[in-house]
């Protein structure tokens, strides 16, 4: 089963070489794509890696503007060949390796894969207090909440895998940030396990965190909420 890995792009082009390298010898033996999600980085994240595409199986969708991270995702998922898609950051935050457990573990028939910080053998390295209070309290937030996320102990991640279909359902919201969630909450009986990661600093480029994100996190929570009771 060959995997295909979305990465949404905007000026990572320091980290795309080693992050293209890093898969390749993570899931070389696997069989796998990357697809290029950019939106439009002035940097020239997408010129490099068509220049990576030379040697390794990687493709480039060029978006027309900053669109947001879960409608990437999604743009990757509808390019995608494979049946199983992996989630991930261009900033090498979320390690390759890990890659090739989550490919692994959807072998085995889980709709779902999570990478998490928070189950046994996961962290954190290099956040300061302020981060991780933030961090945690976003998750019991989410799991309280949102009961299909209980299945996670990371449901905010931004690293998992998933089934295509689950990123191509139509009723999928393309807002926000926190697509896993969203997956999550749409899809009450899917199979999930969680795998440990331990989320790296940056050493390359700058964070995308901004007071924005996290309004668009509240903001899509109490939707999630306000959906739910619906039901």
């Amino acid at each position: 089963m060959a995997v295909t890995v979305v990465v949404p792009t905007y000026n990572e082009r320091d980290n795309i070489e080693p992050l293209i390298r890093g898969l390749a010898e993570a899931l070389g033996d696997l069989g796998y794509e990357v697809v290029i999600v950019d939106d439009n980085s002035p940097d020239g994240t997408a010129e490099e890696a068509r220049r990576l595409s030379k040697r390794y199986p990687v493709r480039v969708v060029v978006r027309p503007r900053r669109m947001g991270l879960a409608s990437a995702v999604m743009r990757g998922a509808a390019e995608a060949s494979n049946d199983v898609v992996i989630v991930m950051d261009a900033d090498l935050q979320h390690p390759p390796r890990v890659a090739r457990l989550l490919a692994l573990a959807a072998r085995l028939g889980y709709d779902i894969v999570v990478a998490s910080r928070y189950t046994e053998g996961g962290g954190v390295e290099a956040w300061n207090p302020l981060r991780h209070i933030a961090s945690r309290g976003g998750t019991l937030l989410a799991r309280l909440l949102v009961p299909p996320a209980r299945r996670s102990t990371d449901p905010l991640s931004g690293f998992f895998a998933a089934k295509r279909r689950l990123l191509l359902d139509p009723g999928l919201r393309a807002e926000g940030f926190k697509i896993l969630l969203e997956i999550l909450a749409r899809n009450p009986s899917a199979r999930v396990r969680d795998i440990p990661y331990v989320f790296k600093p940056r050493s390359r480029g700058a964070s995308k965190l901004s007071l924005g994100i996290v309004w668009a996190f509240i903001s899509q929570l109490l939707r999630l909420v306000v959906e739910s009771r619906r039901v």
